[in-house]
């Protein structure tokens, strides 16, 4: 059923144009959901012509088996040791636990993390912020640790990027016969990952996402669908 969660606004206007924003409700998704199936069980029957489907990343990346509970996660010395400098934000914990940090290794390799580093670290002593993800890459920086406010059990897991992003969308987009965008969103802002069609306007999309129509913490709606209010093109 389609919603809006508290304390976000149904509409938005962008470059002149009206969008409504609503948020689906799903159980909470596992490795053992198939992404397919909640699509046409969930979304399909909710779409209009025009809609938009919008993913979070994390969703996806659960249906992957990207999420992996602390308990399973051995971090080494390394990742012990690079994660006492990674600066806490309240954008979430991002790769300042040991946990988080030996996935990012994992995920981009020990030589370039390290470059990273380095790198980073210059950028701190020069009064930069963001360096060090730039040199490791979206698979560093899509990381997503365990948080008060985040979902059980996923409070207490590591989850991954997902894996191709922006196939995945095309894939999806395909099976409903919708434009379908895999989304990193948050308070702080939106960023696409995968848009299907590829003529999507992606800084557009970004815009009318920004406020997080999906929610943060457990509203359990992990999928949106976004509505031209008049007739308008992404």
């Amino acid at each position: 059923m389609l919603k809006v969660n508290e304390n976000k606004q149904k509409r938005i206007e962008v470059s002149g144009y009206s969008y409504d924003r609503y948020a689906l409700k799903t159980p909470v998704i596992t490795e053992q959901d198939d992404l397919d199936e909640l699509l046409r069980q969930v979304v399909a029957p909710q779409l209009e012509k025009g809609d938009l489907v919008f993913m979070s990343e994390k969703m996806v990346a659960c249906t992957q088996g990207r999420a992996f509970p602390l308990s399973a996660i051995v971090p080494g010395r390394l990742a012990r040791l690079l994660s006492r400098f990674v600066t806490k934000t309240p954008r979430g914990i991002g790769l300042g636990m040991p946990e988080t940090m030996q996935m990012a290794i994992e995920e981009c390799g020990v030589l370039r993390i390290l470059l990273a580093a380095a790198i980073g670290m210059l950028g701190k002593l020069l009064g930069q912020n963001g360096w060090f993800y730039r040199v490791a890459g979206r698979k560093a920086a899509v990381i997503d640790g365990p948080c008060d406010y985040t979902l059980p059990p996923y409070h207490q897991y590591v989850v991954l990027g997902p894996l191709d992003p922006q196939r995945t969308a095309m894939h999806c987009a395909m099976l409903l016969d919708h434009p379908v965008a895999i989304v990193d969103i948050n308070d702080y802002g939106a960023e696409i990952l995968g848009v299907w069609p590829a003529s999507v306007n992606r800084r557009k999309l970004a815009e009318i996402l920004s406020d997080n129509p999906l929610g943060q913490s457990d509203q359990s709606t992990p999928i949106g669908i976004l509505r031209p209010v008049s007739k308008s093109g992404m």
